[in-house]
């Protein structure tokens, strides 16, 4: 029940502008924001205090004695799933005024922002809890961590709030997802009178909110394990194409391949992201790759079903 009132709400706020999905999600991000300044700032006094590192400077967050290369980079496909969506920014460019500037700012900024959070939540993080042997369920422990930091009183509520903020990352998504089976609707990839119908009303692509809102109803028969091993394949997917892409483009088909500084911008950096993505392949879970591959054949032989010519 739980996820058809989720899903059911998060259609009917998408069904109705995108500027009450943008109004809603700004609030929810706020709120996060401070929630994470509230329990950082305790565990940075907790560390003060002597827990855990007992100091505030320390390289150990960075880099131990204990450390191995291929753990971390096996840890590094799943911490994809914490940066993927960034990207679903361009999707918004149909509804968003100067959106040839906007965008591309809102989507560094994005991953920037994220990022220098991620990593200063972890670092202090990591001091207050030096190890794991406080957690009865590593793989589970931000209530634990809530826990040990603030308080039961304050792990409840925290929890709570942390079941709504899904709904902003939700929305997002949902909104992101339409729009761009919309635009493949307008320009006659997808079939144009279902995909790139727009509500004469609402001025939002209805028909394509409704089949997100219908897919996402999969998630009664989904856990963790599936989705995530869904969505890092397909990030990792996305990230390797968008590096060869620019080769492609730039390098390749409009020959800004002159100078040094077009091969530093338009050869050597994508390559050299193409190939940390490719370390990422390498150490992609077992679930992840086979479930990927199934989707990414389904991917390919729909279309291929679909022109193909009857005898």
């Amino acid at each position: 029940m739980f996820v058809v009132a989720l899903v059911a709400f998060m259609t009917a706020f998408n069904l109705r502008s995108l500027k009450s999905v943008a109004n809603f999600n700004t609030v929810i991000v706020v709120l996060q924001v401070v929630l994470i300044a509230v329990i950082l700032g305790m565990v940075v006094y907790g560390v003060f205090e002597g827990e855990g590192a007992g100091t505030l400077a320390s390289t150990r967050p960075f880099w131990s004695g204990d450390a191995h290369v291929i753990p971390m980079i096996t840890g590094a496909t799943i911490l994809c799933f914490s940066f993927t969506g960034f990207d679903g920014i361009s999707n918004l460019s149909e509804e968003t005024k100067d959106a040839e500037r906007v965008i591309p700012r809102a989507i560094f900024l994005t991953a920037l922002i994220g990022g220098m959070i991620f990593i200063f939540a972890t670092y202090f993080l990591q001091l207050y809890f030096p190890d794991i042997s406080r957690f009865k369920d590593p793989d589970a422990s931000q209530p634990e961590i809530m826990l040990y930091v603030a308080g039961k009183a304050f792990q409840v509520g925290a929890l709570i709030f942390s079941t709504i903020t899904v709904l902003a990352s939700g929305m997002a998504a949902h909104a992101g997802v339409a729009r761009l089976m919309y635009v493949m609707g307008r320009d006659g990839v997808f079939p144009k009178s279902f995909f790139g119908y727009v509500h004469p009303k609402w001025r939002t692509p209805a028909m394509n909110i409704i089949l997100v809102g219908a897919i996402a109803l999969l998630a009664i028969n989904f856990d963790l394990v599936m989705a995530t091993a869904l969505i890092n394949f397909g990030a990792l997917v996305a990230f390797t194409f968008v590096n060869l892409s620019v080769i492609s483009q730039f390098w390749i088909r409009e020959k800004r391949n002159k100078t040094l500084k077009d091969h530093f911008q338009y050869l050597f950096l994508p390559m050299c992201g193409a190939l940390t993505v490719g370390a990422l392949w390498v150490n992609l879970e077992e679930s992840s790759m086979v479930l990927g591959l199934i989707w990414a054949a389904i991917g390919l032989i729909l279309p291929g079903l679909r022109h193909q010519e009857l005898p």
